[in-house]
């Protein structure tokens, strides 16, 4: 049987899915230890089927990791699956303007896509979560992050 090839693309289904809201893990690697560090993210978008866009405070140390090494992998749980997204991660703001944080706007540009859900096994609820802050507020300010994100 021939090897499969790794898509070095999301695909349309993973496209969509990564137009709504998600809950993603992001790892990097840690600037100092050069251990690996994960987060949690969610100002997260589809910019392409070859670009994702993320946005966290500048002052994280994410963004302290890629500028020391733009490796990343992000961890999307959803379509029944489990997906690995590795890519170069690149700055291209420090600070988004029309947005009341100092967020950083992050683009990665994608290099493999896994599926990798251990076998015999799928996904049957996705990850769910609750903002604990002002529900109006925080309409408000998602919808400002995702506008300036995408520009």
């Amino acid at each position: 049987m021939a090897k499969q090839e790794t898509p070095t693309k999301l695909s349309p289904e993973l496209f969509e899915h990564l137009q709504g809201e998600q809950l993603v893990l992001l790892g990097t690697v840690d600037a100092e230890s050069n251990a690996p560090s994960v987060n949690a993210i969610s100002w997260v978008k589809s910019l392409s089927e070859e670009k994702i866009r993320f946005t966290v405070t500048n002052n994280s140390r994410i963004v302290t990791n890629i500028q020391a090494n733009s490796n990343v992998v992000m961890t999307v749980v959803g379509l029944e699956t489990v997906y690995s997204i590795n890519g170069k991660a690149n700055i291209l703001e420090n600070a988004m303007a029309d947005v009341p944080l100092k967020l950083a706007k992050i683009e990665v540009d994608i290099e493999h896509v896994f599926e990798s859900m251990f076998w015999g096994a799928k996904i049957v609820q996705e990850p769910v979560y609750e903002k604990t802050y002002n529900e109006k507020k925080a309409k408000e300010l998602d919808e400002q992050v995702y506008a300036a994100l995408m520009k």
